[in-house]
């Protein structure tokens, strides 16, 4: 898996409502998922195909089910190289004025 597939699969919002779905209720069969979308099951099934290549989603037969399980793990990856590092300035400047206060308040 690679940042440039999570990013692709990301970037369709059928893909996102389908991850939201799975983030409010984990472990959907491929019907449940249909429910109340404007998609076709063929559609869905190809959506859920790309996600589950990028690693996002997850399935597990139970007997005649397959069940669809979101994996947060790629999303959390991404937000710690792409997100995270432009948070650390914030942060170390937040924590030098936090320490430069205090010290201020004991002298």
């Amino acid at each position: 898996m690679t940042d440039d597939a999570v990013f692709r699969a990301l970037a369709d919002a059928s893909r996102r409502q389908l991850l939201d779905a799975l983030h409010v209720r984990n472990g959907q069969t491929l019907s449940e998922l249909c429910q109340g979308r404007d998609m076709t099951r063929q559609a869905v099934t190809k959506h859920l195909a790309i996600l589950e290549a990028a690693n996002l989603v997850s399935t597990h037969k139970l007997g005649r089910e397959k069940l669809h399980f979101i994996n947060p793990v790629p999303i959390n990856e991404i937000a710690e190289r792409w997100i995270g590092k432009f948070e650390r300035p914030r942060l170390a400047a937040l924590s030098a004025l936090k320490t430069s206060l205090e010290r201020k308040d004991h002298e």
